[in-house]
Parts: C-alpha cells; structure tokens; sequence
C-alpha cells in the first residue's frame, strides 16, 4: 500500500523514526499506569498491552487543541465511525461500512457485552476458541452468560471441527448462542484467512449461531500477513464487529470505540441503549478519529518496529530460552511462548480463565527469579497452562534485556537442557 511503501522508502534511506526507540526506561519508569504501576520498580513489564511509545505527534495536536479551546464536553456526531470506515477502504480494501450501521460505545470490551445483551439473555451460551483474550471469559460469565470452548488446533489456527462441536453444545436445550471471535487472534497472533471466516460464517448460519468479531488488534497486522473484517466475507450479514484505535495507538486510557453491524443486524445495533453511547470520552473519539484519519504514517513506522522486534524476539529465545517454543505472531505485538518444556505447568494454578490478577507456573517464576512480568497463560482458557504471552512492544534494549534475565533463570533453576 502507499503508507507502506513510503516506510520502506524512508528505511532504506535511513530515516525512519521508529516509535519504539524513542523512549527510555527511565522515561517509561515516569508513566502512571497500569504497565508501569502494577509491580515493583526493579520489574521489567511485559505483560498488558501497553505500548512504549510516545503519542502519534497528529493525535497529540488534535488533544492540545480541544484542551486549549476548553472542548472537553459531551460527544457529539459520526466523525469517528467516518474515519474508520475511510481507514478500512484504504487499508483493507473494504467500503463495506456503513456510518448508519455503526454505535459508538465506552470500549470494545464493554462494546461486546452491549451487544451480547441484544442477541443473547441469561443462561444462553457464547462460544470462544481458548486460548483467548481472558475477559472473553470475566465479562461473558459476569453477565450470567454460560462459555462455551472451542480449542484452536495444534497450529493455533481455528479448528473448524471442534468450532462446529462447540456450537451445537452451545445451542442445545433450545439456547440463543453467540461466537465471540478474536480477529486477529489474542494471544497467538494469528490473522485468521478469508477461507477460515467464511468457514466460520457457513458453520454459523447452519447452526443459528450469531457471530460477534472482536477486532481491535485489526490495524497491528504485520508485514507478510493481510486482515480480512469478518463483514466483509459472505454470510457474514448478521453478525458484529468492534473495533477502536485503542490498541495501534496506544490509546486505551482515552476511552471509545465503535460497534459495526451487518445489514442484517441493524436492527439489532438500533436496540442498543441510548445511554451506552453517553460512555465514551469526547477527548477519546478526537483521539481514536485522529489516529484513523491522520495517524496512517506513525502506524507504519510502528509496523516496522514491531516486524523488526518480532524477529529479535525469535533470536533471543533460541539464544536463552532454547526449550521454550515461540511461534512468530502474524499480527498484534503479543508473542505467545509455550513454556511446557521447562517443566512449571505443574505449579500451582491460579483461580481460572479470566482471573488476571494472579500468576501460575512459569509466568511467576519469571517474576520472581528474573523480575519480568508476563501475561500467565492459564488465565486464556483451556490450552493456555504452561504457557506465557509476552508484550514485545517496547524498544530492543529492553528486550534483550528481559529476555537474558529470563534465560539466566531458568539456568539457576535447572532447566530441561540442564539435567
């Protein structure tokens, strides 16, 4: 594409700017929060998904303005839902969208929820393929919906035999069910194909099952991989997306984001609540608007950082953690690390898919032994024990660095290769 072929240009002419480099730690120690608060000053922080970079310079500006001019009230139009939509046709080749078919919501999360409430009800069961994003599972169960799982196959790719298993479980006794998809995948990093999500929407009209598309990661896709919005494939015309700025520009303390419906589930959107749009920031839909209409050229300089860190990330496992397996992410900047091999799945579980707050197996011994914080994969669902999901959004050094404290860690404690 033009923005992605004007980054390659400045690359290879030496001049890129990559928002990764920018920042030091000791700059990033300065931060308040969740990232750099949650643990002790002595930790390095790659767990939540948090980016450290500074703010796209265009996003800042609009921020400036609306502050300097006092426009810190209510939030008004469809700005936002253009800017997405005028994003997508340029980017994904979709002019699908609709601004008449589209909600402005307080985030994707609460977003999802929002819409859950308008196809589903108590007790109805909603399908996800574990391991998943953890709050598929807190807020779907929190809203006395039953989850149901589909395990990605060995490849971490949907497993369309045991997504169709899953959804005649979920809807037997009569039961509304819903597929909560992750598009492109949390954690694994995968960018499911245009023959998988029309795969997905055949099995779903056979089987009366809505589909609701989480796709906040869709703008962090990585060279060597191409998105596809689900509402773009056939058989698709019932379902949802959501989507928002909040992951590609690091924008997720400026809340909003935007709900999509297909042509068939426009009537739904429209049942949503007036109020739930009274949820997002006005200062956030300036933010999220700017990054979809002006932050094109900061993305892909990200792009290039995250592609680059992507590969390092794969020398420096083999380098120091040689028993651990890294399959390189297609998309997103979360590296998945199946840690089965150092022998830690056994160590005490925590409370459960969803329960974020605690640690099990190797993600506390690499909090406690190496002073690196990392996502603990059982909290993802069935198939995620044993495993840990790292955030490899932050600059080289700081890489280099966890990743050599956790290989001395494991050499400390006798890893696999030691025996």
């Amino acid at each position: 594409m033009d923005r992605m072929k004007r980054a390659d240009s400045q690359a290879s002419q030496g001049t890129r700017t990559d928002p990764l480099v920018r920042l030091s730690l000791e700059q990033l120690r300065k931060r308040t929060s969740m990232k750099w608060r949650a643990h002790p000053e002595d930790v390095l922080p790659l767990w939540v998904a948090e980016m450290d970079v500074p703010l796209a310079p265009p996003i800042a500006e609009a921020l400036h303005t609306a502050i300097d001019a006092g426009d810190t009230g209510y939030p008004y139009g469809t700005a936002y839902a253009e800017a997405l939509a005028e994003f997508a046709r340029e980017r994904w080749r979709w002019d699908g969208l609709r601004i008449e078919h589209t909600a402005i919501v307080p985030d994707v999360m609460l977003g999802i929820v929002e819409v859950l409430r308008l196809i589903t009800g108590p007790g109805d069961a909603v399908v996800v393929c574990s391991p998943v994003y953890p709050p598929f599972y807190a807020f779907v169960s929190h809203d006395a919906r039953d989850v149901v799982e589909a395990r990605l196959g060995p490849d971490l790719r949907i497993d369309l035999d045991a997504l169709e298993e899953a959804f005649v479980r979920a809807r037997s006794h009569g039961r509304r069910a819903a597929f909560l998809m992750s598009n492109p995948h949390n954690p694994t990093g995968v960018v499911h194909t245009r023959e998988e999500l029309e795969a997905v929407a055949r099995l779903a009209r056979e089987h009366g099952v809505r589909v609701v598309s989480d796709e906040i990661h869709a703008p962090v896709v990585l060279p060597g991989a191409t998105f596809t919005p689900f509402l773009s494939v056939p058989g698709s015309e019932n379902a949802f997306a959501l989507t928002s700025a909040s992951k590609a520009w690091n924008l997720a303390g400026l809340k909003a984001a935007v709900a999509i419906a297909g042509a068939e589930a426009a009537d739904d959107l429209r049942r949503m609540p007036e109020e739930v749009g009274h949820g997002p920031s006005h200062l956030g839909i300036i933010a999220h608007t700017t990054a979809f209409r002006d932050g094109g050229d900061w993305l892909d300089e990200l792009l290039l950082g995250l592609d680059a860190n992507r590969r390092l990330l794969g020398q420096l496992v083999e380098e120091h953690l040689p028993d651990v397996r890294y399959h390189p992410p297609q998309a997103t900047y979360l590296a998945w690390l199946d840690c089965t091999g150092l022998g830690l799945h056994g160590d005490r579980q925590a409370d459960g898919p969803g329960v974020v707050s605690d640690m099990a197996g190797p993600a506390k011994m690499f909090l406690d032994d190496a002073r690196v914080a990392l996502s603990s994969g059982h909290v993802f669902g069935s198939g995620g024990a044993g495993c840990v999901r790292l955030n490899f959004a932050t600059s080289p050094d700081i890489l280099r660095e966890a990743l050599t404290r956790m290989g001395s860690a494991v050499r400390r404690r006798g890893g696999p290769g030691d025996q």
